[in-house]
């Protein structure tokens, strides 16, 4: 067997040499964004520090059994729990599109102690990560137990505005630091939002959000109200069903004809949403039904967060949007020296956050240009446009349902001169997500896609020469 090094050093884009400009550059965060967004920085001829205030490079998917102090995750004092992962999790979309385009997720059979599914656990996809900062250098540009303090704007000796970071490690003062460019890689699972519920404060139950969940033994013999209906919800109300006596799943989506018991379970049932709390420990969902519950979990989401980043107002976050953002990534007034990658959601990431990081790169070393201020504000004034007259709250600008987001990474493909999304990946994706929806306890582990899975080993040969199995 050969070392996945080899043929990956050998055959994977080389860096680009000579840049036109080389930026000294700050990345926050070490997950799956900011590694990615450290290599394209690194090829551009950039000189970049990697900010990460855990002991190792994951970000949200380096699991802890460890919880925060204040359940539903409201009280600014509470140490913070960066990961949000559940014991049981397991992705929801399969390794081949998963991975980064020129780094392929592929299981490795013959280590019996790692996760060969094509739907693995949490812990395969942190060791994914960690072999890709490894295999590209990544992990030297890393300053570990380093958390950022503040971000904010200078001016310097040659009139060009620059970035001051103050930083401190665990133990230890605070330093400060000047670098051209900032990209921000922090993540947005770690901050929770919550559903308003009339009558709340007076309920005597037990509330707690999704992020604090681990694994559902504290929940046994517990009558537990569930509110959500992604992908974490689904998968928590099942692990949850286990050992609750009840659980009641509350979602302002579903369709009339689903409420009721469902299927293949004696103690779960669906629900429209809360309508209110009350003192005596009811609940009352929309639909006049009502539950004596302990519990009432949150599977409601995340809020965008940069509590270190400082620009007199320039960028804000309202009502989930950060904005005003040049395609998910720029302020127009404040481009290309700041940038955020991974805001996007309902997407795949890993390819998205490494597309959006050469377009980074590239701009930075200007290689490719970015339009004037005043059409970049344009743009996002016509986006935001076409959000309102759509009905589409701000708290869904970044989302990218269905296949949306493959024109969005196509865009950025060309920007920067690559190929647009594989034929594969969108109809694998599309065809993972129907399965999802038909199929939600099974869609893991049985499929009908085998034609796609061999059009994508196919295209993974050009980085294992010896085989996908060979590697």
């Amino acid at each position: 067997m050969t070392s996945p090094a080899g043929p990956l050093r050998a055959l994977s884009l080389p860096p680009r040499l000579n840049p036109l400009t080389s930026r000294h550059v700050a990345v926050i965060g070490s997950g799956a964004a900011g590694l990615v967004a450290a290599r394209e920085l690194g090829r551009e001829g950039h000189s970049v520090v990697v900010f990460e205030r855990g002991d190792q490079v994951g970000g949200t998917w380096v699991y802890t059994p460890k919880v925060e102090s204040d359940p539903l995750g409201l009280d600014p004092r509470r140490a913070v729990v960066h990961s949000s992962l559940y014991d049981s999790l397991r992705t929801n979309l399969p390794r081949e599109v998963m991975g980064f385009r020129d780094f392929p997720f592929v299981a490795r059979e013959e280590d019996k102690n790692r996760d060969s599914r094509r739907f693995p656990g949490h812990s395969e996809v942190l060791e994914y990560l960690k072999e890709f900062a490894k295999e590209f250098g990544v992990e030297k540009l890393v300053r570990f137990e380093t958390e950022v303090v503040y971000v904010g704007l200078v001016k310097s000796s040659d009139n060009f505005n620059k970035w001051k970071v103050r930083s401190k490690k665990r133990s230890g003062d605070e330093v400060g630091e000047i670098f051209d460019a900032i990209v921000v890689c922090n993540g947005h699972y770690s901050q929770p939002r919550i559903a308003q519920i009339p009558g709340i404060e007076t309920w005597p139950g037990k509330q707690i959000h999704s992020h604090n969940f681990r694994v559902p033994e504290p929940f046994r013999d517990q009558v537990v109200i569930l509110i959500g209906s992604a992908a974490s919800a689904v998968d928590i109300s099942r692990d949850i069903a286990g050992v609750a006596k009840q659980v009641h799943v509350a979602s302002r989506s579903i369709a009339i004809e689903a409420i009721g018991k469902q299927p293949g379970y004696d103690n779960m049932w669906l629900h429209p949403m809360i309508k209110s709390a009350h003192e005596d420990g009811s609940v009352v969902f929309h639909d006049g039904s009502v539950i004596m519950a302990d519990v009432i979990l949150h599977c409601t989401g995340y809020k965008y967060h940069f509590p270190f980043l400082e620009t007199d107002g320039t960028v804000s976050v309202d009502d989930n949007r950060v904005g005003p953002l040049y395609k998910h990534v720029f302020p127009p007034s404040l481009a290309p020296w700041l940038s955020f990658v991974g805001l996007p959601w309902k997407v795949i990431p890993f390819p998205l956050c490494e597309l959006q990081s050469k377009w980074i790169a590239s701009l930075l070393s200007e290689r490719i240009m970015l339009p004037s201020e005043e059409e970049m504000t344009e743009d996002v004034k016509m986006f935001y446009s076409t959000l309102e007259v759509a009905g589409t709250p701000k708290r869904y600008t970044h989302q990218m349902p269905g296949l949306r987001q493959f024109d969005y990474d196509d865009w950025l493909a060309i920007q920067c001169g690559c190929s647009v999304s594989e034929d594969w990946r969108i109809k694998m994706y599309d065809s993972a997500s129907k399965r999802k929806r038909t199929h939600p306890e099974t869609y893991r582990d049985q499929w009908d896609d085998e034609d796609l899975i061999l059009q994508a080993h196919h295209d993974f040969t050009k980085y294992f020469p010896n085989g996908i199995n060979g590697y």
